[in-house]
């Protein structure tokens, strides 16, 4: 799911970036130090929308650096139990599939794949149907259900399913 926040950052910046356009080096530091990067707090930052406001600078005693309060407002990613979600399928083997939806990582457990569909390894390794209409490989679109979530500081893990109504392999490249 994605939310619009209002986040708070302190950034640091070197003396010889102080002038006319501090403002303006103060901004392109922030997007490029926030903007891709993960908190377990809030989820992935997708982008920044606009700058709220900078306070004033503290200088930092030794080094000449400046530290600023800037409040901002953001686009983040943050998947939730129970969200449907469509996914790139990254890497197949015998124990399940991981895909990748945007930044978060998905792995689906064979024990959360239809039954009718069996693991077949080889040159690339897939699940099929015994039917041979419906295959899982590498690269394969598939719409899963997000059954459970584990947040660490830096990093968004998710487990999920395709064994539901309406989950599965979309688009009809099989």
């Amino acid at each position: 799911m994605f939310f619009h926040m209002v986040l708070e950052r302190n950034m640091q910046l070197h003396p010889r970036h102080f002038g006319r356009d501090l403002r303006e080096k103060l901004v392109a530091k922030l997007m490029k130090d926030v903007e891709g990067t993960c908190s377990g707090r809030h989820g992935f930052v997708v982008g920044i929308t606009g700058i709220e406001s900078v306070g004033k600078g503290l200088i930092r005693d030794g080094t000449g650096f400046v530290t600023f309060p800037v409040k901002y407002q953001c686009v983040v990613f943050r998947p939730f139990k129970g969200e449907i979600l469509e996914a790139v399928v990254t890497m197949v083997n015998k124990m399940g599939f991981f895909a990748e939806a945007g930044p978060v990582q998905i792995f689906v457990s064979n024990h959360l794949i239809p039954d009718d569909m069996e693991f077949q390894s080889g040159d690339m390794p897939n699940y099929t149907t015994s039917d041979r209409s419906v295959k899982i490989e590498k690269e394969s679109e598939v719409r899963l259900k997000i059954i459970g979530t584990r947040v660490d500081a830096t990093e968004i893990f998710c487990i999920g399913t395709i064994k539901d109504d309406f989950l599965g392999v979309l688009g009809g490249d099989q």
